[in-house]
């Protein structure tokens, strides 16, 4: 039998399905999350980790579909029939999209974060990588090894860059170390692995539970106008797109404010919502 998917939990109450992006881990989310969610009460936080990242051994998965097989296997055994909320980031947001779907009657809230929308790089629309705060003198004193690190910077401010860093040696490049590549970079170049076998885009499928989709202006990894197409889809949504935000969004202290307002409104909607569904 597979084993089931390493999970990191805390708190007690409703469960929250917390799903990370490709090659990081629970952690990575934990991050983030954590000083949102740790200050309201009656919520049981479960930041899962993937197979062939964080803990969760790759065991011989082969494409998209076996990883999406292997959190119904988890939701089944860990949730049962509970109601729980659903987090998603990155590509950790197309596979909370068809987990939604899925369990459409249980999910009471879901959350996307820079939500990967067309798994096809070449289907991707994007914009051509600008900074939107620009100090050539700053990048020019910059070591090789940071340059290299931290690869395009947005905001070309100290304190950005030094956050940014934070960021990359303290959870990220953990995260793609522990990463097993041998199984996930084979999927990850293959576009007929990298996806789904069955559509998230049907309009007969929309979902009507409060959805927060939270997308970054300047992502260069996924952009944001491919989701705006989630709006005919997420009728209870809200659709937000930060200025200077990047993929890794919330990198500083200015975006974790408004992030964390934005999650607080979307657990208000939540919890309005679980005292009077309109299913």
């Amino acid at each position: 039998m597979e084993p089931i998917l390493s999970a990191q939990e805390f708190g007690e109450g409703q469960p929250v399905l917390i799903i990370h992006g490709w090659q990081m881990n629970g952690g990575v989310e934990k991050q983030d999350f954590e000083p949102i969610f740790s200050k309201t009460p009656g919520l049981r936080r479960i930041y899962v980790d993937l197979p062939g990242m964080g803990t969760t051994p790759a065991e011989n998965i082969k494409d998209l579909n076996d990883i999406y097989s292997r959190l119904v296997q988890f939701i089944d055994s860990r949730l049962g029939k509970s109601r729980f909320l659903l987090v998603g980031s990155s590509c950790g947001g197309y596979l909370a999209r068809a987990i939604a779907l899925k369990y459409t009657e249980q999910v009471d809230g879901l959350l996307l974060r820079v939500p990967l929308i067309e798994p096809r790089d070449s289907m991707r629309d994007l914009d051509a990588f600008k900074p939107v705060v620009a100090d050539e003198q700053l990048m020019s004193n910059m070591s090789p090894e940071d340059r290299t690190l931290l690869g395009n910077v947005l905001v070309q401010t100290p304190a950005y860059v030094e956050t940014l860093k934070a960021k990359y040696e303290g959870v990220w490049l953990p995260a793609e170390k522990a990463a097993d590549d041998k199984v996930l970079d084979p999927i990850r170049a293959d576009p007929d692995r990298y996806e789904l076998s069955f559509s998230l885009d049907d309009k007969g499928a929309k979902f009507f539970a409060p959805t927060l989709i939270v997308c970054g202006r300047q992502d260069e990894s996924v952009g944001y106008r491919d989701s705006l197409r989630l709006l005919e889809l997420y009728p209870r949504s809200t659709y937000v797109v930060l200025d200077r935000g990047s993929h890794g969004l919330p990198i500083d202290d200015s975006e974790r404010t408004v992030f964390e307002a934005l999650v607080r409104d979307w657990m208000f909607r939540v919890n309005e919502w679980r005292g009077h569904p309109a299913r």
